[in-house]
């Protein structure tokens, strides 16, 4: 593995436990046994870092969300696997979702993380516009996303605080079936 990605895999671990302001350079040198000086070669400054990280995550979880989707034949097996890539981040990571924690912190942050996180969001929208049924209307369909995404976002942040992932399969087992 490449230093870059020690340093991402380093970063992305604090981060989804602590927040933006939980890394540090020293913590990350510390962590992959790197000079402080190695972190600032790669990544010269924190935003830098912090873009990098949004980015891999983002493709990390397009990616997850295309192998779950590819054999989906209806609106709910797309729903399923939507599903099951934030269950999947919830319980193999035992984290809450990269964006949603950086969303929280958007005053925080500097503001290309936060137009990216945003774009992360907006993409998220767009796939669950696309795939619900033709026949509802577009503002129904941008309610349903909207409801979709905040309710797994929410969902994660609140199985993860009470330490109990049912919570989060019950919660967006009952969104499924309200959203059709």
């Amino acid at each position: 593995m490449s230093t870059p990605e020690k340093l991402l895999d380093a970063a992305e671990y604090r981060m989804r436990r602590g927040g933006y302001n939980a890394v540090s350079f020293r913590d990350l040198a510390n962590d992959t046994k790197i000079k402080s000086s190695s972190v600032h070669y790669h990544y010269p400054k924190k935003e830098d870092l912090g873009l990098a990280l949004v980015e891999r995550y983002a493709k990390k979880f397009n990616d997850g969300l295309e192998a779950k989707t590819k054999d989906a034949e209806t609106t709910q097996d797309n729903l399923k696997a939507y599903q099951a890539v934030f269950r999947q981040a919830l319980v193999e990571d035992d984290a809450v979702c990269l964006c949603g924690l950086l969303s929280a912190e958007s005053a925080g942050i500097p503001e290309s993380i936060r137009d990216r996180v945003q774009n992360f969001f907006t993409d998220n929208i767009r796939w669950l516009m696309s795939i619900l049924p033709a026949d509802m209307s577009e503002s129904r369909k941008r309610a349903s996303a909207n409801t979709l995404l905040a309710g797994h976002q929410g969902a994660m942040m609140l199985a993860k605080n009470m330490q109990d992932n049912a919570i989060f399969d019950s919660i967006t087992d009952q969104l499924l079936e309200q959203v059709i």
